[in-house]
């Protein structure tokens, strides 16, 4: 790496979580951030570059899942709109023995995170281009993982068509939101019943040492996904469920 950087403030945040890095998870976070930064002047990865922000915004908020779900050794996670690889990637890091699967409809940012999979030597880790409402057909992906997770941008019935599909009989669809969304729940619970969804829990918090207000929202699944969904791409966001 090409430069010291602060990791008092980041390492003190992911404490409040119960997370105490390696110092080679530590590298690896470090090394992600340059890679992020080089690669955001020729492509638009993130409005977020400053560093105790990137760290605060991006990094702190994806690994805040722990404080919805128990993340068991091993199991199988899909990121549904990963963008630069939040939450998936950051997830990977700090728990290397999760399989991780990102996904993003733009093919230049999944080349970047392929990129930043080799250069931080994670394994098992595999990143697709496509649309969620095509993959989400696809037999090798569909009702195939014990986690989804979201930070997409998108209300909750759109996203739960979006990402119910992926999730096996048993496992959890967490949406990320970073508003109360009082609103959306009641719009969304039919969409979440149809899709083979029940809403399961609502985690409010602080990122820590900040007034950044996060919301968790805890979907489990508790049976199939009628083959009708999702429907063809384009319709879960124009005519959310």
């Amino acid at each position: 790496m090409n430069k010291e950087y602060n990791t008092v403030q980041f390492e003190k945040d992911l404490k409040e979580f119960g997370i105490e890095l390696s110092e080679k998870q530590r590298e690896q976070f470090l090394l992600y951030y340059e890679l992020l930064i080089e690669k955001n002047q020729v492509m638009n990865l993130t409005a977020i570059t400053d560093y105790d922000e990137v760290m605060k915004k991006h990094f702190v908020d994806s690994v805040s899942l722990v404080r919805a779900c128990d993340m068991k050794r091993g199991i199988s996670v899909v990121d549904v709109g990963t963008g630069a690889g939040f939450p998936g990637l950051a997830l990977k890091i700090v728990f290397p023995d999760l399989r991780v699967t990102l996904l993003d409809s733009l093919n230049k940012r999944v080349l970047f995170l392929k990129e930043v999979v080799e250069k931080l030597g994670l394994k098992e880790v595999t990143a697709l281009h496509g649309r969620a409402e095509d993959l989400a057909r696809q037999k090798e992906l569909r009702e195939r993982f014990d986690l989804c997770v979201s930070r997409a941008v998108a209300n909750l019935s759109t996203l739960s068509e979006y990402c119910l599909p992926f999730v096996k009989v048993g496992g959890s669809f967490i949406s990320y939101k970073s508003e109360k969304i009082s609103e959306e729940l009641p719009l969304a619970e039919n969409a979440i019943q149809v899709l083979g969804g029940k809403i399961k829990d609502q985690v409010s918090f602080y990122l820590p040492d900040s007034d950044i207000y996060r919301n968790l929202f805890v979907v489990e699944k508790i049976k199939q996904t009628p083959k009708k969904f999702p429907r063809k791409a384009g319709i879960p966001g124009k005519e959310p469920l």
